[in-house]
Order: structure tokens, then C-alpha cells, then sequence
């Protein structure tokens, strides 16, 4: 199957089935909150053990002795006869789970950033299918601060050290490996937006319609010759029992400038508040210090993420460093 563009990517994940408006709350893995969780780490952490290094290890050396160009890589051609079926675990815990997962103890400060690299992007394979991830098609992506400027809104901001508000990917599943960490901050912070959706319906019922309804969100200068500056999709969709959710609160506000009067409706401004305020809030989030070797994978229908902003290292070498991965599940 060939890896799919920037924009057939956006079109599969946004190809989500829907039925009706949830008018019930949601009960399931997913409805978690940060508090339930920080003192159960077991519950959504893994370690590699070395038996799983050392298979990982053999298909990078099979590959690299059959010549084969990282882009050609495929579940087939990196094997891994017993890890594949811990990760078919990672996935289902992904998905029906808790809707994210912890993988600890990718040696890359041993193996270099070439190895770390091809193990990280043979590994996803088994998890799901790459997807590009801005109209460079890029498929495997480097989380470095580039010193490009932070208030530019056309500027995307993990190509910077500042902070980044909630949101979710166009994926399935976004994955981070940590290379480098940074000398001080940088976590990242994940909300359950099931959690957040029950909230609300506890509190204003009457806004919960508005999250089925189409939300205008801003292209941010990444449109195709002859598209608008914004698209517009729902934030949240309802079939077979399952809520998937998304939600990019910066993209949702500033597309504010395409409409009349520059503003957004009332509905609309109370959702993205009652949004933030709960995701920001130490009653709901989960936050990781992600650690070189650290594999963090989320999805973007159940979970919501952002990043705190961090202060980096003055050696070029030891500059906080994340490659990060966009998957379909199917």
C-alpha cells in the first residue's frame, strides 16, 4: 500500500462514521483523567525487554544488508516474528483502550539517530500505516526547534520551542520517539477528550449539538492553489457506541478571520472555552517527560495533546529532538 499524500491522509482520517448526536455520556476505556492515572503508570507504560531489542536489532541488520532504501520498507521486510504481537497489544490498547501508550527503552543514545530511525520507522509499520504529515509529504518527521519566529501564524509550532495548545493530528495515531530531551520543560500533556465531552454534557447540555455541527478550522497557508484559508469539519462524530473526536483549538479560533465581523459565534467560543480551560486543568491532563528512548503513541479521535514550552541546551548535539510518525490504523 503506498504511503499516502498530505492531503489523501487528512481525507482518510477525516473519514470518520457517524449516526447520530451522542445523547448519552460516554463510558468507556477512554473516559479517564489525569489524577486516576499518574499513580498507575503500569497501566499505560511498556518496557522493551532485550529479547525485543535484539529482534529489532536483526531486522534493522536485514535490511540494511539487502540495500533496501528506508522508504521501501514495509511490515514484510522488517520482521519481527514476537515483537509484532506485543504491538498488535499496543494497538488495540490505542484504539479500544486507554487511547494512548508508553513504550520505554529504545537504546538511541547507543544506536545513534541513523539506527534509532530506521528501528522507529520499521516499528511503526507493525502499528499502522505512515501517513504525510504537511504538504511536504513528509513522512517521518523531526520535532526540532528550527528558532523559526513563534507569533507567526503561518509558522507551525513544533518547528519552535514554545508552547502548543491542545489539539489532535490528522492521523489515526501520532507517535513521538525522543532522541534528545530538553534542558527544562517540554512535557508532553494529554487530556481524554471523552472525559472532556462528559464534562461538558454534565455542565451545559445544550452545547453538546454544537460539537456535531461543522467548526471552520484555519489552513494556516497550507491550502491547495484555488481552496479557501479554511476547511470545515465537525468536531465530533457518534456511530457504534464510540465517540471520536477533532479538536485543534488555535486553527478553530483564528479561523475567526475568515468570517464576518472576525468573530466567532457564541456556541462556538463557549465550546472551545469549556475545551481548553478542562484540558488545561490538573483534574484532567496526564503529562509525560518523554526520555530519550521514550515511544509515545496517541490517538487523535480519544485523546487530545499539546506541549509546555521548554528551554533547550546551547551544544547543537544535545538540542531537544523528537521524530514523530502520522498512522492509519486500517
Amino acid at each position: 500500500m503506498a504511503f499516502r499524500s498530505f492531503t489523501d491522509q487528512s481525507k482518510f482520517y477525516f473519514d470518520r462514521p457517524h449516526t447520530v448526536i451522542a445523547d448519552q455520556k460516554i463510558d468507556n476505556a477512554a473516559n479517564w483523567r489525569g489524577p486516576d492515572l499518574r499513580g498507575k503508570p503500569d497501566s499505560w507504560t511498556v518496557t522493551l525487554t532485550p529479547s525485543d531489542i535484539a529482534e529489532l536489532e536483526q531486522a534493522i541488520e536485514q535490511v540494511t544488508a539487502s540495500g533496501q532504501d528506508m522508504s521501501d520498507v514495509s511490515r514484510d521486510s522488517f520482521v519481527l516474528p514476537e515483537l509484532s504481537a506485543k504491538i498488535r497489544s499496543w494497538k488495540t490498547q490505542i484504539a479500544v483502550g486507554l487511547g494512548f501508550i508508553l513504550v520505554k527503552g529504545l537504546p538511541v543514545e547507543e544506536w545513534g539517530l541513523e539506527k534509532s530511525t530506521l528501528a522507529y520507522w520499521g516499528l511503526g509499520h507493525h502499528l499502522g500505516h505512515p501517513g504525510a504529515q504537511n504538504p511536504d509529504n513528509e513522512l517521518l518527521g523531526h520535532v526540532i526547534d528550527y528558532s523559526e519566529e513563534r507569533t507567526n501564524p503561518l509558522v507551525r509550532r513544533y518547528r519552535t520551542s514554545g508552547n502548543i495548545d491542545f489539539h489532535c493530528d490528522a492521523a489515526d495515531v501520532v507517535g513521538l520517539l525522543c532522541i534528545n530531551a530538553a534542558r527544562d520543560g517540554g512535557q508532553s500533556r494529554i487530556t481524554s477528550s471523552i472525559a472532556i465531552f462528559n464534562a461538558l454534557f454534565d455542565q451545559s447540555p445544550e452545547l453538546i449539538p454544537r460539537l456535531f455541527e461543522p467548526f471552520a478550522v484555519d489552513r494556516r497557508g497550507e491550502e491547495n492553489p484555488g481552496q479557501k484559508g479554511y476547511f470545515q469539519r465537525p468536531a465530533c462524530c457518534f456511530a457504534d457506541h464510540q465517540l471520536r473526536t477533532f479538536y485543534h483549538s488555535e486553527y478553530m479560533r483564528s479561523a475567526a478571520r475568515f468570517m464576518d465581523g472576525g468573530t466567532l459565534d457564541t456556541a462556538t467560543e463557549q465550546v472551545l472555552d469549556f475545551y481548553d480551560t478542562a484540558a488545561a486543568s490538573k483534574d484532567f491532563h496526564l503529562d509525560m517527560y518523554l526520555e530519550p528512548g521514550d515511544m509515545q503513541f496517541i490517538s487523535n479521535h480519544s485523546i487530545i495533546h499539546a506541549r509546555t514550552e521548554y528551554q533547550d541546551f546551547e551544544e547543537v548535539d544535545r538540542k531537544r529532538h523528537l521524530l514523530r510518525l502520522w498512522l492509519s490504523l486500517r
